[in-house]
C-alpha cells in the first residue's frame, strides 16, 4: 500500500424539504458522513484501517487492530489520570478456611491437576517444562493458544536454554528461526556507532514455536481449556479452586498466574496501584526496505521532543523481517512516568510515521505496511513480585522479573526456565505451596533492582534542567566505555545482565573520561533515586561474593539437610547466582 498525506475535502450542501429522505439524499448524506469521517481521522487510523487483521491473538503485541489500539490508548488514559490508585479492582482471589475435599463445591470440580497455568503465551514454555517432570498441567487460555506473526527477536546463546531444559532440540531451533541477521548496531544520532556480532540476531517465528510447544505439551499429557476466562480462584487449605466465567470448576495444588501486565490477580495483590514507570512502544513491520541485513539494537534519537504536554526522547530498534528480503520491522520507544498530560499511543504513531522514514532512509510512500505494533509495558520497582497467597505464583511478564530496561519478556523467560520448573517441580512434590516457599521462587534479585537507575536516566523530566542531548550523550559515554573493555563487560549487558564487576568497571572508566558529565546524572535522575540505588548496587556485590565464595561451602552440605531446609537453601543459592547475573557465561 502507498501511505497518502491528508487531503483537504470539499463539501457540499444542499437544503431540501421533504419528510422522507429521496434516495439521492440518502447518498448524499451517506457521502458526507465518509468524508467528515475521513477529514477527522488521523494517518495512522486510515493506515491501520487499510490493513487485513487477521484475528487477535494474546500475548505482548498480540492486537494490531486500529479497535485494540483505542482500547489501550483508553487504558492507558486512566492509569495516567489516576492518582495513585486505578479504580474498579475486583477481588479475583479469595481464602477459604477448611479443605476444599469437605466443602460443597468439590462435587462440581471437572478435573484436578498438579499445575494450572493462567495464560498460554509464555505459560506453554513452563507447562511443557513441568509436563516433562511428569506433572499433570493445564492452561487456560481466553483466546486461541497461538503466536503471532511479528517475530520474536533473540540471541541463539538465550533460545539454546530452552535446549537445556529439555522442551527444544537444535533442530528446533533452526526449524522456528525465521531470520538471522549480522552485525547489530547501538546507534546514537550525532555521536557515533558500536556494532556487535549474535546479539538479538535471531528472529524466532512465535507462531511455529508456540505450535510445536502445542504439540510437545499434549503429547505429555497436558490439557489446554483455550476460549475460557478465569472468574474466581478460591485458596483452600487442601487445593486451589478455580472457576471458569464460563462456570466449570478445576481443582490443582498449584496455580500459576502467566496473565501478564494487567493480570487481574497482580491487579488485586498491588491494590490497584499506578506503575512507577512505564515503556511505551509504537511500530510497524513493512515491505519495500532494499537495505535489509543488519540490525538496530538500540539507536537514540539527539534530542528530547515535546508531545502534548511530556517531554520524550525517542528510542529505536530495526531488524530484518523473516517473511521477506525486503520486509524490516521497525520500533520506536520512549520511558515515561505515567502522568496527566503523557501522550497516546496513537499521539506516538503519528510521530512515527514523520520520524521513521529519515532513521531507515526510505520513503513512506515506497512501503507496504503489514502490520501496525504497539504496546505498553508497566513496571513497578519492588519487583519480582513475592506469593501473597499460598498456592498462587506470578511468572512471566506478570511475576516483574523482566528488565525494566528492555521489558524482554522472552528472553527473561528463557533466562529463568530452568531454575523455576526444577524449583516449582520441588514445591509441588513435597507440598512446600505456602507463599513464603513460593515467594522463594521470585526473590529479591539486586541486579534488576539496579536496572531501575537506567530506566529513571532514560526518562526525561522538564525538572531536571538538563541539556536536551544529556540522555544521548549519557548512552553514549556508557556504550564507549563497555566496549573499550571488551566482550566481558557489553555483551552481559546487551542482554539484560547486569553484573557487579563489569558495572564498576563501567561505572569507573565514565567517571574517568567524562567527569563533567556527573552532576548532570544528579540531576537527572534524582538524589533519593541514587541513594535507593546504592543500596541494591552494594547488595549486587554482596550477592557476587556470597554466589562466588560461599555457595561452594553450602552447596557441598544440602544432601544432607531436612527437606524443608534443603528447599530452601537451594533457592537461596539459585538468588544469589541470578541476582548476581552469574548465570550469564559468555
Amino acid at each position: 500500500m502507498s501511505v497518502l498525506p491528508l487531503q483537504h475535502q470539499t463539501f457540499i450542501s444542499g437544503f431540501y424539504n421533504f419528510s422522507t429522505p429521496t434516495p439521492f439524499q440518502r447518498q448524499g448524506s451517506q457521502l458526507n458522513r465518509s468524508l467528515r469521517a475521513e477529514a477527522h481521522s488521523s494517518r495512522t487510523q486510515r493506515i491501520m484501517e487499510s490493513i487485513s487483521v487477521s484475528g487477535e491473538v494474546g500475548g505482548a503485541g498480540g492486537a494490531s487492530s486500529y479497535n485494540a489500539l483505542k482500547k489501550l490508548d483508553q487504558l492507558w488514559s486512566n492509569i495516567c489520570s489516576s492518582p495513585k490508585v486505578l479504580q474498579e479492582q475486583r477481588e479475583v482471589v479469595s481464602c477459604i478456611r477448611g479443605l476444599f475435599s469437605h466443602s460443597d463445591l468439590a462435587d462440581r470440580a471437572v478435573d484436578a491437576f498438579d499445575v494450572l497455568i493462567c495464560g498460554g503465551t509464555l505459560g506453554i514454555f513452563l507447562a511443557t517444562a513441568l509436563s516433562s517432570k511428569g506433572l499433570r498441567v493445564g492452561i487456560i487460555e481466553r483466546n486461541l493458544l497461538k503466536g503471532r506473526e511479528q517475530e520474536w527477536n533473540i540471541s541463539r546463546k538465550e533460545l539454546m536454554e530452552l535446549v537445556e531444559v529439555g522442551i527444544l532440540t537444535e533442530d528446533d531451533v533452526e526449524q522456528i528461526t525465521a531470520v538471522k541477521f549480522n552485525p547489530n548496531r547501538c546507534g546514537f544520532e550525532g555521536k557515533g556507532e558500536i556494532w556487535v556480532e549474535d546479539i538479538l540476531n535471531l528472529g524466532v517465528s512465535p507462531s511455529k514455536l508456540i505450535e510445536l510447544m502445542k504439540a510437545r505439551f499434549t503429547s505429555l499429557g497436558g490439557v489446554i481449556f483455550e476460549g475460557y476466562s478465569v472468574s474466581s480462584i478460591s485458596i483452600h487449605e487442601d487445593a486451589a479452586v478455580l472457576q471458569f466465567t464460563e462456570g466449570n470448576i478445576l481443582r490443582s495444588n498449584l496455580i500459576i498466574d502467566a496473565m501478564g501486565n494487567f493480570s487481574p490477580v497482580v491487579t488485586q495483590i498491588r491494590s490497584g496501584r499506578k506503575p512507577d514507570g512505564v515503556c511505551l512502544v509504537v511500530g510497524s513491520c513493512s515491505r519495500g526496505f532494499r537495505e535489509n541485513l543488519t540490525s538496530d539494537v538500540i539507536f537514540s534519537s539527539s534530542s528530547v521532543r515535546k508531545v502534548g504536554d511530556s517531554d520524550v526522547h525517542y528510542f529505536w530498534e530495526a531488524f530484518p523481517a523473516g517473511s521477506g528480503p525486503m520486509d524490516r520491522t521497525t520500533y520506536m520507544f520512549t520511558y515515561l512516568d505515567p502522568q496527566p498530560g503523557c501522550p497516546k499511543l496513537e499521539d506516538l504513531l503519528e510521530d512515527y510515521w514523520d520520524l521513521m522514514p529519515a532513521y531507515q532512509g526510505v520513503s513512506l510512500d515506497d512501503l507496504d505496511i503489514l502490520r501496525v505494533l504497539f504496546g505498553i509495558f508497566p513496571t513497578y520497582r519492588d519487583s519480582p513480585l513475592p506469593a501473597s497467597f499460598n498456592r498462587i505464583l506470578q511468572f512471566g511478564d506478570a511475576s516483574g522479573i523482566q528488565s525494566p530496561v528492555s521489558f524482554g519478556g522472552f528472553g527473561s523467560l528463557t533466562r529463568h526456565l530452568g531454575r523455576l520448573s526444577t524449583g516449582l517441580y520441588e514445591a509441588i512434590s513435597d507440598n512446600f505451596l505456602d507463599s513464603d516457599s513460593l515467594s522463594l521462587l521470585n526473590p529479591y534479585l539486586p541486579n534488576l533492582s539496579a536496572s531501575w537507575l537506567f530506566q529513571r536516566a532514560m526518562s526525561p523530566r522538564q525538572q531536571a534542567n538538563v541539556s536536551s542531548d544529556f540522555i544521548n550523550e549519557l548512552l553514549f559515554v556508557n556504550f564507549q566505555c563497555m566496549q573499550r573493555q571488551g566482550d566481558p563487560v557489553l555483551r552481559p549487558f546487551l542482554q539484560d545482565v547486569i553484573q557487579f564487576e563489569p558495572l564498576v568497571k563501567t561505572l569507573g572508566l565514565v567517571m574517568l573520561t567524562k567527569p563533567q558529565i556527573i552532576p548532570s546524572i544528579f540531576k537527572q535522575v534524582g538524589i533519593s533515586v541514587l541513594l535507593d540505588w546504592s543500596g541494591h548496587f552494594v547488595m549486587l556485590g554482596y550477592y557476587t561474593f556470597l554466589s562466588t565464595f560461599i555457595d561452594p561451602l553450602i552447596r557441598s552440605w544440602i544432601p544432607t539437610f531436612p527437606d524443608k531446609m534443603r528447599y530452601k537453601w537451594k533457592r537461596h543459592l539459585d538468588a544469589w547466582k541470578y541476582g548476581a547475573g552469574l548465570d550469564y557465561k559468555l
